[in-house]
């Protein structure tokens, strides 16, 4: 069976304008970074929305969720923006069961050639292939539980929440 992947925005899919200076969303990348990666795995792409995470509701995260609990894949990518990231991942397992959803988004604009999003794309089509049911945010070559995981936002990296 394919996986699905749902685009939702963020910095994976922005656009720099050069005349203004501001980013900005056009089309999803994700088809041309899954070409570049040379890509085997049957995948099936759905975009939902084109959102910075921050400017994202709770209804956003809901349909998210919705669109997971209707999917007849079991395994599922969810491009997101890194800022709300984490707490998207909490609503989802919450409300799915029995499938292995996966999110990660990128710090830096593919466009912009220097960007980690190829690498946490990679990473993502290896993790939901071999994770056990659930839900997981993978960045930068290493993944966390939905609900252990936060992203620093000093270093600016993601990083499991300390228990005391």
């Amino acid at each position: 069976m394919a996986i699905r992947i749902f685009i939702t925005g963020g910095t994976f899919d922005k656009e720099y304008n050069e005349l203004t200076g501001q980013l900005y969303f056009k089309d999803s990348h994700l088809p041309e970074m899954l070409e570049l990666g040379r890509n085997l795995v049957p995948v099936e792409i759905r975009t939902l929305m084109m959102v910075d995470s921050l400017e994202m509701s709770d209804d956003d995260r809901n349909l998210v969720a919705e669109h997971c609990i209707k999917s007849p894949e079991d395994k599922i990518i969810i491009t997101h923006g890194t800022d709300t990231m984490a707490e998207t991942a909490k609503v989802i397992d919450g409300k799915v069961k029995n499938k292995t959803i996966v999110l990660t988004g990128a710090m830096v604009p593919y466009k912009f050639g220097s960007s980690d999003g190829l690498f946490n794309l990679g990473s993502a089509m290896a993790f939901v292939q071999t994770l056990s049911p659930g839900v997981y945010v993978v960045m930068n070559g290493r993944c966390f539980n939905a609900n252990n995981v936060r992203k620093n936002k000093e270093t600016g990296e993601f990083e499991e929440i300390q228990k005391s």
